[in-house]
């Protein structure tokens, strides 16, 4: 699962915590946690992961004309790590490499990685990777979007919104229900998770 969220998130801030044990929590359901390798919710993913006995792998870049990217954080110790080769490629592997994804609160890099893992979703309905909306807020400003741009009524069924840890692994497995028997209804396999990305 691919954490998105708020870099400069601080470690005694409840979205630091949230991010942490909702990765906590999914490591012990054996789920691999994937971050971009750099601080606040990053940070948070990796730790959540270890502390709940399971694996974080992260996808980095190391840009040399950059000055306000966040960039890898030394103490973001994870279990493997993919280098990327810029910005662009970074956010794409970061897809791709996780099977459902949860967003937290965050910047201009987060809007960014939402917008992306939105509009897979919803080009994948129903064979998607699950969306996670972590926070009460995401209410407001989906219906903005909704009130304010030309959104199809298909896109809204692409994720959830949910307000706490527990809520988030209870909606990931709702999901993954969901999509198995969706699947199975269509005479496919039992893969989940869309395929936009060919290796």
């Amino acid at each position: 699962m691919s954490f998105f969220g708020f870099a400069d998130a601080k470690e005694e801030s409840e979205l630091y915590r949230a991010a942490k044990k909702t990765a906590c929590l999914m490591a012990k359901k054996g789920v691999i946690i994937v971050n971009g390798g750099g601080p606040g919710v990053m940070k948070a993913a990796t730790e959540g992961a270890h502390e709940g006995k399971g694996r974080a792998e992260i996808a980095t870049f190391y840009p040399e004309h950059m000055e306000n990217f966040e960039g890898k954080d030394p103490e973001n110790k994870a279990d493997k790590e993919i280098v990327t080769k810029n910005y662009l490629e970074r956010t794409l592997k970061l897809l791709e490499m996780g099977n459902a994804y949860v967003v937290f609160n965050g910047g201009t890099g987060t809007v960014s990685e939402f917008g992306m893992a939105w509009g897979l979703a919803k080009l994948y309905l129903g064979h998607h990777k699950p969306l996670i909306l972590y926070g009460k807020f995401w209410e407001k400003i989906m219906d903005s979007l909704v009130k304010n741009m030309k959104i199809r009524s298909s896109a809204l069924r692409a994720y959830k919104i949910v307000d706490s840890p527990e809520e988030a692994v209870k909606a990931l497995w709702e999901y993954e229900i969901g999509l198995r028997k969706g699947m199975k209804n269509n005479g496919e396999g039992s893969k989940t998770g869309e395929h936009a990305f060919i290796n």
